[in-house]
């Protein structure tokens, strides 16, 4: 008796498709007659979401994922229409052709059956395709209507903060609407992004969607001109022109506070376009120096003379942790050399970096996985999006790869270094402090002794935790 899963999915833009039960139940039927095992562990539901991307559906993912155990726990995959498992062509062929010649398992449709000759290649081609034209254009069809409707100064989209939901129309919301009348007023008094975004947290408010405030989300406020009785909207997706209309609401700000607050944001543009934004290049403590107040890792500021925590650039901290790190780094490292240059043996040192003569594919490889190193921990201390990490990570992996394959490719030809170093506690401690090692080395040593420093501003302390 074979063993089958099952995948069911309903989008929010087919409203006349069986429901999830129904498709469960029709599922379980053809199961029965056909004398299938269907384990309820193996019936995957993506509710409300489209099938156009694979990417975004959870349930899809995990099926695809325990298909590839070995042994396969499934022998076939059952969906109600081929649409339901893919309404690409590009991720249909892909995951289909995966399945079947990695995994041994054919997708079926109980709805759309296929016979066992060739011409069934055909038959499946063409409803895979018929499946993307009618996404794709109900997708158009949509856009077009949802223009059409903006156009004439209809609601298109969700309330943004400080109104709510209508009679066809937006209307302030009694308790956050003063909020977006003080976040005006407080930014032409001088205010920051991130000092009124820290303001709104310390008064419990939150964001439309729940969330805390940060800098970006004040200064899409500032800069949202449905607060002045307006709707905009990009008429060709996120990237096209956006378009601006008369709203049926009410404003919340006059025109004259709105386009005083633009000529203050447009000022604070010029300024930051005068300074070159900060440097993120390798240092001793790079990594180590945490926030007191919310844990976050401390980075670089001012071109790299500096530290400071990233969520209180955005608001999300209301405690500077500003340090020079001229004046925190030798104090740190007297105090660790202090701490454990009585109690350290020899240690060893493998693949010592300032060591001379290293070959320029070795050299370039090391800066691209430091830099590789600076991206995560930049989308850990949430100054990048997933997005952009996911992009850089790529990015850097390719080009990490591309080395390593050129490296394999002239083995051989660079004389090689000695694999360790032994190292005395002496002679550990003065290359931490001399220019011949470089600043990852010895970013690397220290987080061999080290788990993290926290780091007290209003106290001027801070407090060593080891790993040894």
């Amino acid at each position: 008796m074979q063993t089958a899963a099952a995948y069911i999915r309903v989008s929010t833009e087919d409203q006349t498709e069986y429901s999830p039960d129904s498709q469960r139940s029709k599922l379980k039927e053809y199961a029965a007659a056909h004398d299938l095992l269907l384990p309820e562990p193996f019936i995957y539901l993506d509710e409300g979401i489209s099938g156009r991307s694979a990417e975004k559906r959870p349930a899809f993912l995990q099926m695809i994922g325990t298909a590839k155990q070995k042994p396969r726990p499934f022998d076939l995959i059952l969906v109600w229409k081929f649409s339901r498992f893919a309404r690409s062509r590009q991720d249909s062929i892909l995951y289909k052709s995966m399945l079947r010649k990695e995994c041994g398992i054919d997708v079926v449709s109980i709805t759309e059956q296929l016979s066992g000759d060739p011409t069934s290649i055909l038959v499946e081609a063409l409803l895979e395709a018929m499946d993307e034209y009618y996404s794709i254009n109900l997708s158009q069809e949509v856009r077009r209507g949802m223009n059409e409707k903006f156009s004439r100064g209809g609601v298109v989209s969700v309330p943004p903060f400080g109104y709510r939901m209508g009679s066809g129309r937006f209307e302030p919301d009694p308790v956050q609407s003063p909020f977006v009348r003080w976040i005006f007023q407080d930014f032409l008094n001088g205010a920051s992004f991130r000092q009124i975004a820290a303001q709104l947290n310390a008064w419990n408010v939150r964001t439309a969607r729940g969330n805390l405030f940060e800098s970006r989300s004040v200064k899409y406020i500032l800069t949202n001109p449905v607060y002045l009785g307006k709707q905009r909207r990009s008429l060709e997706g996120r990237q096209g022109p956006v378009r601006i209309v008369d709203g049926a609401h009410i404003p919340l700000v006059d025109l004259c506070t709105y386009e005083q607050v633009q000529e203050r944001i447009a000022a604070g543009k010029n300024k930051l376009q005068i300074h070159s934004p900060s440097v993120s290049s390798p240092f001793m403590l790079y990594g180590l120096v945490r926030c007191s107040f919310c844990g976050s890792t401390l980075t670089s500021a001012e071109k790299g003379r500096s530290l400071q925590c990233p969520r209180y650039a955005k608001g999300l901290c209301p405690v500077s942790h500003h340090v020079r790190l001229d004046k925190l780094t030798p104090v740190v490292l007297s105090q660790i050399e202090a701490d454990l240059k009585p109690a350290l043996p020899t240690v060893l040192l493998q693949n010592n970096p300032p060591c001379p003569g290293k070959d320029p594919i070795s050299l370039l490889l090391e800066r691209e996985e430091r830099r590789l190193a600076r991206i995560r921990a930049a989308y850990e201390a949430e100054i990048d999006s997933l997005e952009e990490y996911q992009t850089k990570k790529a990015a850097c992996s390719t080009r990490i790869q591309k080395l390593r394959e050129e490296a394999q490719n002239t083995a051989g030809q660079q004389a090689t270094l000695p694999s360790a170093c032994p190292l005395t506690p002496d002679m550990l401690f003065f290359l931490l402090r001399s220019d011949w090692m470089s600043e990852q080395a010895k970013n690397e040593c220290l987080r061999a002794l080290l788990s993290h420093i926290t780091f007290y501003r209003r106290k001027n302390a801070f407090q060593i935790h080891y790993n040894i």
